[in-house]
């Protein structure tokens, strides 16, 4: 009688503690589901559609049950698992705030830029508000008082049952976030909607969490295999034209120096209504009026520089390469083929220039695979190199092109990276009434006003340093060329809501300005609107440079894959039709390029290889020294 009587009370403190836990998860479900604010989520959608809200609170459920079993405490290990969530949700808000997307899996690789230059940036961004600040703190001193105070759910001798089920848990979150296959049963892109070119619609559908979860497993596990018959064709289609062009030999005026300057967030404000009368790049307009120019569609919105900046440097489309969210952190290769190497090939020396820490986004090393000589940082400028607002000045980083620049030896590669106009633009500039001055649309107001006159500010300094140095590009003996464009859009998300754009689309849609331009030999203007990746092989056919086989066909077949570059990604070309066939091929002739593997094609299409490559296995080969006679 007695074993009977002491065990009924056992199971029912156990049933009751049970009931405890399954009452406090569902309460974390439905506060996720507030807390997310997607339309697919909601707590209300526990009813039609409970696999969603679910989902979106499975990885948290994993974790307040991990620590459940450490801390023995229910509310604590519930509470400190949602302050944990909050403050995911609260960087997502920045950065949807800021560049206009949600998370994505790639954006935890930010976490070790932080100790690499990258916490002085990412600071900018932070609410200035003293309210956020304090709700953490209230809410971290709830946490301390819910552990001090709370009594324990279990005992703490449990002959190994807790530390078995803990180690459990743990292991199946692990599994979860390492992004094992298997749960693609529970996130399944088909049921949770998943909309492969636009996160914000995910996100919105199917939960944050759940977004997070299926882009990972969609696009975390090994790459595309590129299809070399369909390369092959497009190889051969164009391979009698690559031929000729490759043969046309260039006037014999010597190489130029070639300056390329990537502008930190620079567009034209024209596109913007309010603004369409306006002229805050007047240098640009004027020189446009002598070279070649116009829109760019670039892989990115706001932020995320370096993924134009791969595409300038390599030629290749970040639209079919879903595994590099950030190039730079990403890759893993040696040597990388670029408009660096090719011009290596040819006598150039190579140059970057870049007024931040040199560490950040992972450049010191991208670089060097890239093929860079040098990489003058902000430690290599003058000590007295100003400032305006939060960093270089742009009148800086000219000082520095025209000093690496020399009227004797080889030529020159310089590739210029601005910062000035780099947001946040909440910063106050060193000449406060000249931007007073910069005239804002009706309506705008606030600190949308302050932003957009602070952005109109730098981009004013960063047309008038293109203007300086075409100029005395222009007084030097020794020929030139410069390419001018801007990296994104500013997420001057604010002023956008309110004046929205001349054309009627969003701000996503909109592309950016670039310019190609010969100090020496003003032309008449062209208008090309094209596509970042495109940029390096109008700027070799400008230089004279016709014998890199990859450049020549992008220049061939490129053109009508421009527009499909889009921020922040790129919509897909119709079903069957002749575009979607030329996009597949394409899309293999740069996985091939990346991998050391297009050669071998080029061979079998008679077409020769560029002097720069290193054969087969371009990608994982050690660079190769340069020949004496480069020197």
């Amino acid at each position: 009688m007695s074993n009977s009587a002491n065990t009924t009370p056992r199971w029912r403190t156990l049933a009751a503690r049970s009931a405890l836990v399954l009452l406090l998860a569902l309460v974390f479900v439905l506060l996720t589901g507030l807390l997310d604010g997607g339309s697919g989520v909601l707590p209300s959608r526990l009813f039609d559609q409970p696999r969603f809200p679910l989902a979106n609170a499975w990885p948290g459920l994993l974790l307040a049950g991990v620590l459940l079993a450490l801390s023995r405490r229910l509310l604590l290990s519930f509470g400190l698992t949602f302050l944990l969530q909050g403050l995911l949700y609260s960087v997502n808000a920045l950065k949807v705030e800021n560049l206009g997307t949600p998370l994505l899996p790639a954006d935890f690789r930010m976490v070790g830029q932080l100790r690499k230059g990258g916490a002085h940036l990412l600071a900018g961004y932070l609410p200035h508000s003293p309210w956020p600040w304090l709700a953490l703190l209230a809410a971290l001193t709830l946490i301390i008082a819910i552990w001090r105070y709370e009594p324990p759910l279990f005992p703490r001798r449990s002959r190994g049952k807790r530390l078995l089920a803990g180690s459990m848990l743990a292991a199946i979150l692990l599994s979860m976030l390492v992004g094992m296959p298997a749960w693609a049963n529970v996130y399944n892109a088909r049921v949770l909607w998943l909309e492969p070119w636009s996160a914000s619609s995910t996100s919105t559908h199917s939960g944050l969490i759940s977004s997070l979860m299926m882009f990972r497993l969609q696009y975390g596990h090994g790459k595309h295999k590129p299809d070399s018959v369909a390369a092959m064709q497009l190889i051969d289609q164009s391979a009698a034209a690559l031929r000729q062009s490759m043969q046309t030999l260039p006037a014999n005026t010597g190489l130029p120096d070639i300056v390329v300057v990537q502008s930190e967030s620079f567009f034209d404000p024209t596109g913007m209504r309010g603004y369409e009368r306006s002229n805050f790049t007047p240098n640009l307009r004027r020189l446009a009026a002598h070279g070649i120019s116009g829109k760019l569609h670039v892989p990115t919105f706001g932020g995320g520089t370096i993924r134009t900046e791969f595409e300038v440097l390599t030629g290749l489309s970040l639209r079919y390469f879903d595994d590099l969210q950030f190039p730079y952190l990403q890759m893993n290769h040696k040597r990388v083929p670029s408009l660096v190497h090719a011009l290596d090939a040819h006598g150039y020396e190579t140059v970057a220039v870049h007024g931040n820490d040199p560490a950040f986004w992972n450049r010191t090393t991208a670089f060097k695979a890239l093929g860079f000589d040098r990489f003058v940082s902000r430690s290599s400028f003058p000590a007295a190199a100003p400032n305006d607002g939060k960093y270089m000045a742009d009148s800086a980083m000219t000082d520095e092109i025209m000093a690496q620049l020399k009227d004797s030896g080889p030529p020159r590669f310089i590739f210029a990276i601005s910062i000035e106009a780099h947001g946040p633009y909440d910063v106050e500039p060193s000449h406060a009434a000249e931007r007073d001055a910069i005239p804002v649309p009706a309506g705008v107001s606030g600190k949308a006003r302050r932003e957009l006159q602070n952005y109109l500010y730098h981009i004013g300094h960063a047309d008038a340093e293109l203007g300086r140095l075409v100029s005395w590009l222009a007084h030097r003996k020794r020929p030139s060329l410069v390419l001018f464009y801007g990296d994104h859009l500013p997420a001057l998300t604010n002023a956008y809501q309110v004046t929205g754009f001349v054309d009627g689309k969003g701000m996503l849609s909109q592309a950016g300005v670039w310019l190609l331009v010969d100090p020496h030999h003003p032309g008449k203007p062209v208008h090309l609107d094209t596509a970042a990746w495109l940029l390096p092989g109008k700027l070799l056919e400008q230089a004279g440079i016709r014998d890199e086989p990859y450049f020549g066909l992008s220049e061939l077949v490129g053109p009508p894959l421009a527009a499909l570059t889009a921020a922040p990604g790129a919509p897909l070309p119709a079903e069957g039709g002749s575009e979607q066939k030329l996009d597949r091929a394409m899309a293999s002739i740069d996985q091939l390029r990346l991998g050391g593997k297009l050669d071998k094609l080029l061979l079998q299409a008679r077409v020769p290889p560029a002097a720069g490559d290193a054969g087969e296995n371009t990608a994982a080969a050690e660079p190769q020294p340069r020949a004496a006679a480069h020197r």
